[in-house]
């Protein structure tokens, strides 16, 4: 049973991940293959990787709310621009 600081972990390696996804740094199958190579290894996303790429505006928006509260502006503006790229797609 994880505790407190193992979840508040696991939360945020979830949003760093989630970051180079989004941001393309890295891609779902980059992951899978460092996941073989490292049967200890655990990998957390806030989204599902087999339905989404995470380039969705909710996820999206949950990046920049954690990105906002720990300060990391940089990683806030990509995402707003990728946000608004995405919401020009869609219009």
């Amino acid at each position: 049973m994880m505790d407190f600081l193992e979840d508040l972990q696991s939360y945020e390696e979830s949003m760093k991940n989630a970051f180079l996804i989004v941001t393309r740094r890295k891609t779902v199958s980059d992951i899978y293959k460092k996941l073989d190579e490292d049967k200890d290894m655990n990998f957390y996303l806030p989204f599902n990787p087999l339905k989404s790429d995470g380039r969705d505006v909710p996820t999206i928006e949950l990046l920049l709310e954690y990105f906002e509260k720990m300060e990391e502006y940089e990683k806030c503006a990509e995402l707003v621009k990728i946000k608004k790229c995405l919401k020009e797609q869609i219009d």
